[in-house]
Formats: C-alpha cells, structure tokens, sequence
C-alpha cells in the first residue's frame, strides 16, 4: 500500500515521503495514528502543492540572503577598543561586539552567525565572514580604532 507520511517514521521514511508499506502496518499503525495518510490522488496533488510551496519560499529566502549580503558588504564597522603599543588591543574585539555594531546601524544578525576563527586583537581592517544563509556568506570589513 502506498502511503504519504505525515511524521517522521524511524527506519521507514521522512515527512512527505511516498512510499510502499506492507497493508496491515499501514491500517493498523501509521493512519490511526497519524504518521501517514493513504496516497490517492487528491494526497498527492496536496504534497505537490505543498513541495512547490515550500520551494517559493525558499527561494524568497534565498533572494532576502543576497539582498542582506550586499547590504553587509557595502557596511563599515568601526569598533572603538583600548589599544596599547604597536596596535595591540587590551583584550579582544569579539562577535558579539560586532554584532552589536551592526545592530546600531539597523542591521540585526545574530552573533553566531558572525564566523571569528579568533578574537580580533589589533588595530587596523579586518574581514569578517558572516553566514547569513547556508548558501550566502557574506563579507564584512570591521575596522577597529582606537578609543
């Protein structure tokens, strides 16, 4: 029997999956309780229109992303930090900092996207990358002065 799971179901299938199961285990087990719906025709054009769906509104993301890249791209951060000899900071300008920054000038991202493989620690322009979208990663340039 052919079903549309409407759960995840271990060792079976996905949600939205189309599959063959054996009669009994369908009837019995996955539509009473609601793991799964028979597939008839009407089932399927409703899983159809919901793949399409889902397809637009990742590709509306996906535009929003790379709208927000450009934006993040064309920003400079400056950060005031206490810097000591040679440019060298007292302490760290960290992503949260940054993130900070960038919601002063009405651009919220949230810190964990901000990838820092370390702490900025000198004076001077540094480039950030900040993953906005699992296919968008955008640059930014982060300039710190001292204060």
């Amino acid at each position: 029997m052919k079903v549309i799971f409407t759960e995840d179901v271990k060792g079976k299938g996905k949600k939205g999956e189309l599959k063959d199961v054996s009669e009994g285990y369908a009837r019995n087990y996955l539509i009473p309780k609601n793991l799964a719906v028979a597939a008839t025709s009407g089932n399927i054009k409703d899983l159809e229109a919901q793949e399409k769906s889902k397809q637009k509104k990742a590709e509306a993301e996906l535009q929003k992303a790379k709208a927000l890249k450009e934006e993040l791209e064309a920003l400079k951060i400056e950060i005031p930090a206490k810097a000591g000899e040679g440019g060298r900071l007292f302490g760290a300008v960290s992503t949260k900092q940054i993130a900070e920054a960038l919601a002063k000038q009405g651009k919220k991202v949230d810190k964990r996207k901000i990838q820092l493989d370390e702490p900025i620690r000198s004076l001077g322009y540094t480039k950030v990358p900040i993953k906005i979208h699992p296919e968008v990663v955008a640059t930014a340039t982060v300039h710190v002065v001292e204060a």
